[in-house]
């Protein structure tokens, strides 16, 4: 098994530490695993991406030329992205900052507005953990508990204060990706 997985968006949308906490994920699971950032020169507002690769075995090449999974946080990202996924493969996109459907129907596509989730629960810079938890309802290599437990084993233990809420925004999205999964079959 190898599955690679891009993740992109904004800067200061917290797209690499989204895709850090995937990759500590799969570690702690004994998978191999690879994480590369991709950013602009700009802290925030520039492009940011990263790709995630989780393998059983060696990993070749850490790139993703035709991934099955994306988590694409903004439309410039979609309109870059949608187009490469593999047939059959799964999108998680933030509709708060996507102002427009997919246009493929041979992979599976959830939508979901992260921005007013995280506004919810209480913070902002929970939209990230939402489209996580979204990803994982189609990820079987990574569970939502071996994701819970990778935030609290790898965060600086001055953040626990924030595991809380970050568990919220887990199984928000998880439990939104969910429900359109069962709408879609």
């Amino acid at each position: 098994m190898q599955k690679e997985i891009i993740i992109a968006g904004f800067g200061g949308q917290g797209v690499l530490f989204a895709g850090q906490v995937i990759a500590y994920a799969a570690m702690d699971l004994g998978k191999e695993v690879t994480w590369i950032p991709s950013y602009g020169p700009e802290m925030r507002g520039g492009t940011a991406n990263c790709t995630v690769v989780i393998a059983d075995e060696e990993i070749g090449s850490p790139l993703a030329e035709f991934p099955p999974a994306a988590i694409l946080m903004n439309l410039p990202s979609y309109d870059k992205y949608e187009p490469v996924i593999q047939s059959g493969g799964f999108l998680v996109v933030n509709a708060s900052m996507v102002d427009r459907g997919p246009k493929r129907t041979d992979i599976t596509t959830i939508t979901i507005p992260a921005n007013e989730i995280a506004e919810e629960i209480g913070d902002r810079k929970l939209t990230n953990m939402i489209t996580v938890g979204a990803l994982l309802a189609s990820l079987p290599e990574i569970s939502l508990d071996a994701l819970k437990k990778a935030l609290k084993n790898h965060l600086p233990e001055r953040h626990h204060s924030l595991l809380p809420s970050n568990y919220a925004a887990l199984q928000r999205g998880f439990d939104e990706a969910k429900k359109q999964l069962q709408n879609k079959n």
